[in-house]
């Protein structure tokens, strides 16, 4: 009896070890899919990786990283999703709402970690911020004051400021809800606000020429993934028809725009790979509540103001996170 009480106590006790060492010698595999290539951004990717770091999850090691985009268009999302999810990746990480949606299509049960995304909740992604409910969570861009911060930044550049143009993309989920803060906010500051559709890269040069037409000076690009693949393009013909920019994206403002105000792309990532780490510790994504920004960039670019004839007040130069020469 005690030999069997010995073998009942060291089979108990090795049981749960086993289950730990099986895990840990697990290779977890992450699908990363967006609507551009996110390669292209090594330091979202350095920070998704980081915060996978922070629960022992480190790249080329115990996990491996398997990034997707579409050649080009959009369009393309919903059968890389397919693939990603035939291919049995352990979670997926999904960067902006149409990459959400098309992993959200493919799979209700492999754990989807969003970033960039602006309106969750209206896009049907997840039931609320508190709790999502489903198979998704991750970090949301909500923040309805963000419009607004960007006009009033353009105004002090731009005191006379009182026309300005919406560059949008209405395939994107979230368009409406931009376009209506941003409307809201110009309104606000008595500022009249036309609106330029574009729908694909090759739409940019025949929208500036109509802008140009327009005779208005100041541009607010929506956060947008084609918009952002595009970014050197859209600064280029924002600067060639004079017009003062500002942005959501840092990146923009990196790439030839005057201004850039929005959530710190990279904290997001940070808090998506924590995200990421705790779902395989056990944590479900229906239980973990969306983050909302707390960390926001403004990126100045000089050398983009002094194309223009603009002078850049001090006060603004002092708010800084970044200027570029």
């Amino acid at each position: 009896m005690r030999r069997i009480g010995l073998v009942l106590a060291l089979g108990l006790t090795l049981a749960p070890l086993a289950a730990e060492a099986q895990q840990a010698a697990k290779v977890w595999r992450i699908g990363c899919l967006a609507a551009t290539d996110l390669t292209a951004s090594p330091h979202l990717l350095d920070a998704f990786r980081a915060g996978l770091r922070d629960h022992g999850y480190v790249d080329g090691q115990n996990v491996v990283i398997d990034c997707r985009w579409p050649e080009r268009t959009p369009e393309g999302l919903h059968d890389l999703a397919v693939d990603l999810v035939r291919s049995k990746v352990d979670l997926i990480l999904a960067w902006g709402t149409p990459a959400v949606k098309a992993a959200q299509r493919a799979t209700s049960t492999i754990p989807i970690v969003m970033v960039s995304v602006g309106d969750p909740v209206g896009a049907g992604l997840i039931a609320s911020l508190a709790r999502p409910g489903s198979n998704i969570t991750g970090v949301t861009n909500l923040d309805a004051g963000l419009a607004a911060k960007r006009l009033q930044l353009l105004r002090e550049v731009l005191p006379k400021l009182s026309q300005m143009i919406a560059l949008r993309n209405p395939t994107n989920p979230s368009a409406d809800l931009q376009f209506g803060e941003t409307q809201a906010a110009a309104r606000s500051l008595g500022i009249e606000l036309q609106v330029v559709d574009v729908r694909a890269p090759e739409e940019l040069g025949s929208a500036f020429s109509a802008m140009a037409k327009a005779r208005v000076g100041a541009l607010t690009v929506l956060a947008d993934q084609m918009f952002t693949s595009q970014r050197k393009q859209i600064a280029n013909l924002a600067i060639r028809n004079r017009m003062a920019s500002v942005f959501a994206r840092p990146e923009h403002a990196q790439a030839g725009g005057l201004i850039s105000y929005g959530p710190t792309q990279t904290d997001q990532f940070h808090h998506a790979g924590i995200y990421a780490g705790k779902i395989f510790k056990g944590a479900k994504p229906a239980d973990l509540p969306v983050q909302q920004p707390t960390k926001f960039e403004l990126v100045i670019n000089m050398k983009t103001a002094k194309a223009l004839g603009l002078t850049i007040p001090q006060s603004l130069l002092v708010r800084a996170d970044e200027i570029i020469q």
